[in-house]
């Protein structure tokens, strides 16, 4: 898996909107294009940053406030929860309002919500309850954020480079969930996990000031051309639920994810207190294991020039299942350290292929002033039932304990790649670039 963001990222001079950079196919690639510059380093920082505190934020609340399995599920639900409550309108909103200042105001108030954690830590003041509540604001924040992220890359590159875009951000992600785990388990170990969270809000600053320097100005449409937002709504869920691959690659996504959050929830909570781990060997299986991303970042292109783009989603679907049946043996037939890389590394490459071909397929397919409804709009499904999941996994993991966990999350893994392994992406090899072929 918040107020109106454009209040408060800058004010409107009144000035004629710049033109956009052209975005020309540049010898070095995108990574010469000035705009994507800016987002692909903001992007970097972020990544980085939040992989630091998806592992210190757990192990702060296992460790200094010895939470429960239950109440690491109403962590992950208070992560989650703005993907299903505000997930649809976020996306009209986005629609309305000069992207970047969406990024840049989500990016300030993320890192001031993360900033509190280490202030009340040393005032010896940090309770459970503001842990909830500062994932509630980030979670809110992400929302916002993403959608506008996701909308935002096709305003900046021609249509031909959203995969190549799409590579880069991604190959960025993996290189992020490589160190950032790692140095996050060093750093919990060298600094604690409080002053680990401190600094993971610094990089959402610096995250800002980098998206802030991005030339081009998205123009919002006018406000008497606006209709109503439940219309808006409407029109971005019914271009997902209409459209004969989208709705399958949704499905597929949100029931990976429903299943996934349920064992993620119990994932530091297992490690630490069931195979006895410390945070820096659990960041270190965790950062080699995700060269596994890195890996599908990079070969991603190649994948889908050898299989197809369309056979690549399922494929890349049926991976999850023996990666995921690694974890319940984890301590057990395998030892704790190899279930958990191999698992990590096997699912973070099947993912990141499988996100880079569908995320590219429908960004290039959506009409762009529909670009924020759709993006919002598939969030709302496939990350609305994370929030859920979480809260299951919680009380599931607190009634049977958190390695039955992962063997309901292997049973999950099977039944997601249901709507599209039984689908036409089986058996096409290029998914169409407009939606009057994919109609036709």
């Amino acid at each position: 898996m918040t107020v109106e963001p454009p209040a408060a990222s800058g004010a409107d001079t009144g000035a004629p909107p710049a033109e956009p950079e052209p975005a020309t196919r540049l010898r070095g690639g995108l990574l010469r294009h000035h705009d994507f510059r800016q987002l692909f380093l903001a992007d970097s920082l972020s990544q980085f940053g939040t992989q630091l505190s998806m592992l210190a934020l757990p192990v702060l609340a296992v460790r200094v406030l010895d939470a429960t399995p239950f109440q690491m599920g109403l962590l992950g639900t208070c992560e989650f929860l703005a993907f299903l409550v505000i997930g649809l309108p976020a996306g009209a909103w986005v629609d309305r309002w000069r992207k970047q200042r969406v990024l840049v105001f989500n990016d300030l108030v993320r890192g001031l919500a993360l900033a509190t954690l280490p202030l009340a830590w040393a005032l010896d003041a940090l309770t459970f309850g503001q842990m909830l509540l500062v994932a509630l604001v980030v979670g809110c924040c992400t929302v916002f954020f993403d959608v506008a992220y996701q909308s935002y890359l096709p305003d900046i590159v021609e249509p031909d480079d959203i995969g190549e875009g799409n590579a880069k951000l991604q190959a960025v992600q993996s290189v992020a969930m490589i160190g950032g785990p790692a140095a996050g388990g060093g750093l919990i170990k060298l600094i604690g996990s409080p002053l680990t969270v401190g600094l993971d809000a610094l990089t959402f600053v610096w995250s800002a000031f980098w998206v802030r320097r991005i030339q081009h100005v998205d123009t919002p449409p006018r406000r008497e051309d606006r209709r109503p937002l439940a219309v808006e709504i409407r029109e971005g869920l019914s271009f997902v639920l209409r459209n004969p691959l989208l709705w399958r690659i949704t499905a597929c996504t949100g029931t990976a994810n429903f299943f996934s959050s349920m064992t993620g929830a119990m994932l530091v909570i297992f490690a630490l207190n069931n195979l006895h781990l410390d945070p820096g060997h659990l960041g270190l299986a965790m950062g080699i294991g995700a060269a596994g991303g890195l890996l599908g970042a990079l070969t991603t292109p190649r994948v889908n020039n050898l299989v197809g783009e369309g056979r690549t989603i399922p494929l890349a679907s049926l991976g999850w299942i023996p990666a995921q049946a690694l974890m319940p043996l984890a301590g057990t037939v395998i030892p704790p350290m190899v279930a958990l890389t191999l698992s990590s590394f096997v699912v973070t490459f099947v993912v990141v292929v499988y996100n880079v071909t569908q995320v590219s397929f429908r960004q290039r397919l959506c009409p762009r002033p529909l670009l924020g409804r759709m993006n919002a709009s598939i969030r709302f499904i496939v990350w609305g039932t994370m929030p859920i999941g979480a809260f299951i996994g919680g009380v599931v993991g607190e009634a049977v304990g958190a390695r039955n966990v992962f063997w309901i999350g292997v049973v999950g893994a099977a039944i997601s790649a249901i709507p599209v392994v039984f689908s036409p992406l089986i058996r096409m090899r290029d998914l169409p670039k407009e939606l009057d072929r994919l109609s036709a």
